[in-house]
């Protein structure tokens, strides 16, 4: 991993393990949840707990918090995608129940997002390289061209967990930077992969990168569509995660 952020917590050595929540996906498993379009995921068991996006309505976002029993205050970092308002939408309102919290977000994100940051009494940071969030997580840095993005990666014992937003730089491109840049095998991929419009054979193509690519688990979600995900499905069968709102993955 990078060398690790200087905001990073004192925190225990060695984990029990990596707990990751799905607070916001267009699909819910949780008849207690609201689904919507969009997507944040809270990231438990390591030195910080982090929000990776924030979904498109910040009430839905804290209204599924409250039923998953996930406390605002205890959260402590941010890390936003990009400047899209299904990824963004709910941090206004996050940041009335949390001000302690620094957010990481990309250079061209909007003035407003900013100055609401500001205003809440929380920080930002600007991302532009890979960079430790803390021990055990980093950000891949941004990339892609017309609409930058950043994802984040999670070192566990099987390999990286990669979280996307929406994929925009290309999700096999995103799979491949962050194996060269924290040089470890990729475990599990998910979040949105941004195929809603892509056609069964250009999908299929991106299934035979993702096996070339060593990926072990795939969880295709929010902007990635239903074709993407039956033929994501129809490949990885049991290796295939169902990813919706209040689906709680557990790794090592």
């Amino acid at each position: 991993m990078p060398e690790e952020n200087k905001d990073a917590q004192p925190g225990p050595d060695e984990p029990d393990g990596v707990k990751i929540t799905i607070i916001y996906d267009n699909n819910s498993l949780d008849a207690k949840l609201k689904p919507a379009w969009g997507f944040s995921c809270l990231i438990e068991g390591l030195e910080k707990k982090i929000l990776f996006d924030t979904g498109g309505d910040d009430g839905i976002l804290l209204e599924n918090m409250k039923s998953l029993n996930i406390d605002p205050n205890e959260i402590s970092a941010v890390i936003l995608s990009h400047d899209h308002w299904d990824h963004t939408g709910g941090l206004k309102d996050f940041l009335t129940h949390n001000k302690n919290v620094v957010v990481y977000l990309l250079p061209y994100f909007s003035r407003a997002i900013k100055e609401n940051i500001n205003k809440a009494g929380a920080k930002f940071v600007e991302i532009t390289s890979p960079a430790s969030i803390c021990e055990k997580a980093a950000i891949t840095g941004r990339l892609g061209t017309s609409i930058e993005e950043q994802s984040l990666v999670v070192e566990t014992k099987k390999g990286l967990v990669i979280i996307t937003g929406c994929a925009h730089p290309g999700i096999v491109k995103i799979i491949e930077h962050a194996k060269r840049t924290f040089k470890q095998d990729v475990f599990m991929v998910f979040g949105g992969f941004h195929l809603g419009s892509a056609s069964d054979s250009e999908i299929k193509t991106i299934i035979k990168q993702f096996r070339k690519n060593g990926v072990k688990k795939a969880g295709p979600c929010h902007c990635s569509g239903e074709l993407c995900r039956e033929l994501f499905r129809a490949e990885y069968k049991e290796d295939f995660v169902e990813i919706g709102a209040g689906r709680v993955i557990t790794l090592e």
